[in-house]
């Protein structure tokens, strides 16, 4: 393949696009050659106010962008409800899509979204960051590894941090008519996506939302619970909330072992981070303490998450513009499936917190 890097356009200035535009700088295979707005002089501005190159061009409305010539794939930070217009409209144009999460309100916008990829040849991910991370891969060896982890049984996923007023007010992730899931949609999406994660992207059989889960006076979900439930006994739970102190961990258990992780979507430090994990525990002799101890296992990275995100999705846009090789399915798949529980989940909300069953 040729060296060229893969050209970036960005659809709109939302406060993720400033970490992503950075992280598109960062990726050795990428380059950010426009910014969108509805108004050219906010895209003027986003660029000014993150020091991107005089070459970047500023454009408006994101039409755009999508019409240039010289972009081969966009980023689309814009809120929830309007994902399926503008993802299908890039697809249509042949770009490939690079979307800021939770994909859409439903998983039927959702499909709609893949089908148009498909039909387009071009290559569709998400934005879910510490996939990319290379801590991710290490985790996943051990807890595939029968000999020490054994079979897993159950996880437990939190995300929450603490919103302040103007957040829980003017935020797009509390307006129903933004981003209508709420604090499901946002912190949750992690949450859901690392459960899948660590059961190899089976499908729960069963979702149920945990009861007393708080809503503002429009109806956003402000914090909320669930259990996912599997037919081999197999169990997950997830919280994700605006009203409690930051926290982002992962505990995955199997009959041999435990990994926990405390940090697992945005890591402590960008350049290295760590988890521990335990293999065969019990008691020490007057149960005083745990014989082994957990182990710490630290991982040190030479770019960010988010930069390696974007790595991986210009390597793949690359093989299908330079080679002719039909998109990776994988992403697309893997979105669709973390969109089928948050759909469950909010049914079981719904419906008086009745299970509901999640069929692929």
């Amino acid at each position: 393949m040729s060296t060229s890097p893969i050209r970036f356009g960005i659809i709109g200035c939302a406060e993720i696009a400033r970490k992503v535009s950075r992280a598109i700088s960062l990726s050795p295979n990428a380059t950010l050659i426009a910014v969108g707005s509805r108004s050219i002089d906010k895209a003027r501005q986003f660029i000014s106010d993150n020091a991107l190159p005089a070459s970047t061009i500023p454009l408006a409305p994101y039409d755009a962008v999508l019409d240039h010539p010289s972009v081969d794939a966009v980023y689309v930070p814009l809120p929830t409800s309007l994902h399926v217009t503008w993802a299908v409209v890039a697809a249509k144009k042949g770009k490939h899509v690079l979307l800021e999460k939770p994909t859409a309100l439903c998983v039927e916008e959702l499909d709609v979204i893949l089908q148009a990829c498909r039909e387009n040849r071009v290559q569709f991910m998400d934005s879910t960051m510490w996939m990319h991370h290379p801590r991710t891969e290490k985790m996943r060896e051990l807890i595939t590894d029968l000999t020490r982890f054994g079979e897993l049984k159950t996880v437990d996923s939190i995300f929450t941090f603490l919103a302040d007023k103007d957040f829980l007010q003017n935020d797009i992730r509390v307006k129903p008519d933004l981003d209508a899931l709420g604090a499901l949609g946002d912190a949750g999406w992690y949450c859901i996506r690392s459960i899948l994660w660590a059961n190899s992207y089976q499908l729960p059989k069963t979702a149920v939302a945990l009861r007393e889960p708080v809503k503002n006076n429009s109806g956003v979900l402000l914090s909320c619970g669930a259990q996912l439930l599997w037919p081999d006994g197999r169990s997950a739970t997830l919280n994700c909330s605006f009203f409690a102190h930051l926290t982002m961990q992962m505990t995955v258990i199997g009959t041999k072992g435990t990994l926990h992780v405390t940090d697992f979507v945005i890591p402590y430090e960008e350049g290295k981070c760590s988890f521990k994990f335990v293999s065969d525990a019990g008691f020490t002799e007057l149960v005083t303490g745990w014989d082994p101890v957990p182990s710490k296992h630290e991982v040190i990275t030479d770019l960010p998450q988010e930069a390696r995100m974007v790595q991986e999705f210009a390597r793949l846009v690359k093989l299908i513009k330079e080679e002719g090789k039909e998109p990776e399915t994988k992403w697309p798949e893997i979105s669709r499936k973390t969109q089928l529980v948050i759909d469950a989940v909010k049914k079981s909300v719904d419906n008086g917190f009745e299970p509901v069953e999640i069929i692929g």
